[in-house]
C-alpha cells in the first residue's frame, strides 16, 4: 500500500489498466507463484495499476482466504510501482469483509461490483456503497453495469464522499455518461473524480469515450498481449486515429466478435489468451467452461495478425 491517493496515481498515466486472470495448479488450487510472475509481467510491460481479483480473476469463485492470498501475492509483485485495486463484492457485509481482507492484504484501493442478485432503488445502492467506502481506508470505484445503474443524482452523492475515487463505467451509455459527467462538474465541482471505461473489450469503444473526456479504461488484451494493448493505448493517448482504427479494425473488433461467440468468455477465452502466450495459469473454475479448441486456434491466428498490424505503429 501506498500514500499516495488514487486520483493522483491514476492522472495522466501512459497504459491501460491491468486485470490479471487468477493463476490456478492441475489441482485447482491457487498458484500464487505463477499468479505473481503474471502480474510483474503485465507491470513490466506498462500497465498504470493492477486490479486484483475483480471480474477477469474470477473473484466470484475465491474463498476469502484465496483473495487475501492473491490481493497480497500482486501487492508483493507490484513492489508499490502501481496501485493494486481489488474487487469487493456480494451483500453489503460480505463486500465490507472483503474490503477489509483487502486493506489488510496492501492494497491501494477496492473496485466495489454489484451487489449479488438483488435489484435495489437508487438510495439502497447508495447507502450500500458509502456504508462499503466507510468500513476501509481504501479508496473505492463504483462500477456500474448489471444491476447497479445510477442516475447521474446518485453519482453526484458518491462523488461527495471523499472515500470513492470514481466511476467504471461497464454499461457503455454513453449519453448517460455524459450528464452524470456534467451533473458531477457542476455540483461538485472541487472534486478530481475518476471516470473509467470498463467495457469488456474497451479499446472499441475507446474513441468514443475519449470524446467525453473518459481516458482511463480497463484492457482484457494486455493481459495476453500486452504489446498489442499498449500499441492502441499510446495510439488513443496521441491522437493517432489512424493507428487506432487499423487496431480496432483488424484486431479488436473482431476479438469481440470471437468473444461473443461463447458465454463466459470475457474471463475464459482471456485466460486462453495468456496460456497460449506461454504462462500456465490454468483452467476457469466452474460455472465457467473452457472456449473450444477452434476457437482457441481463431484466438491464437488473431493475436498473430494483431501482432503484424504493429509494424510501423511505435
Amino acid at each position: 500500500m501506498t500514500t499516495a491517493p488514487l486520483t493522483a496515481r491514476l492522472t495522466r498515466v501512459q497504459g491501460p489498466l491491468f486485470f490479471p486472470v487468477t493463476a490456478f495448479g492441475r489441482d485447482g488450487s491457487i498458484d500464487l507463484d505463477t499468479y505473481r510472475t503474471h502480474v510483474r509481467a503485465g507491470v513490466d510491460a506498462g500497465a498504470a495499476a493492477v486490479f486484483a481479483c475483480c471480474g477477469t480473476g474470477e473473484f466470484h469463485a475465491l474463498t476469502p482466504d484465496e483473495f487475501a492470498d492473491c490481493v497480497a501475492a500482486a501487492v508483493d509483485a507490484t513492489a508499490g510501482e502501481v496501485p493494486v485495486i481489488a474487487g469487493a463484492g456480494y451483500g453489503t457485509a460480505l463486500a465490507v469483509h472483503y474490503a477489509r481482507l483487502a486493506e489488510a492484504a496492501g492494497a491501494d484501493g477496492l473496485l466495489a461490483m454489484p451487489p449479488y442478485l438483488v435489484l435495489a432503488d437508487q438510495a439502497g445502492l447508495l447507502r450500500h456503497y458509502t456504508e462499503l467506502a466507510a468500513a476501509t481506508s481504501l479508496e473505492v470505484v463504483v462500477y456500474q453495469r448489471d444491476n447497479a445503474v445510477f442516475t447521474p443524482e446518485t453519482v453526484v452523492e458518491l462523488a461527495r464522499d471523499e472515500s470513492i475515487a470514481g466511476l467504471k463505467d461497464g454499461l457503455g451509455d454513453l449519453d448517460l455518461m455524459q450528464r452524470i459527467l456534467s451533473a458531477v462538474r457542476r455540483d461538485v465541482p472541487d472534486r478530481d473524480f475518476l471516470y473509467f471505461n470498463g467495457l469488456p473489450t474497451a479499446e472499441l469503444t475507446g474513441l468514443a469515450y475519449r470524446g467525453i473526456g473518459v481516458t482511463l479504461y480497463s484492457s482484457a488484451a494486455f493481459a495476453f498481449a500486452p504489446d498489442i494493448a499498449m500499441a492502441f493505448h499510446r495510439a488513443l493517448a496521441q491522437g493517432d486515429d489512424k493507428t487506432a482504427a487499423r487496431l480496432i479494425d483488424g484486431f479488436f473488433a473482431p476479438l469481440v466478435a470471437l468473444r461473443n461467440q461463447g458465454r463466459g468468455y470475457a474471463v475464459s477465452l482471456v485466460k486462453a489468451g495468456v496460456r497460449l502466450e506461454g504462462l500456465d495459469v490454468g483452467g476457469v473454475r466452474p460455472p465457467l467452461s473452457e472456449p473450444s479448441a477452434d476457437h482457441v486456434r481463431r484466438l491464437a491466428a488473431l493475436i498473430e495478425r494483431g501482432r503484424a498490424l504493429l509494424e510501423g505503429t511505435a
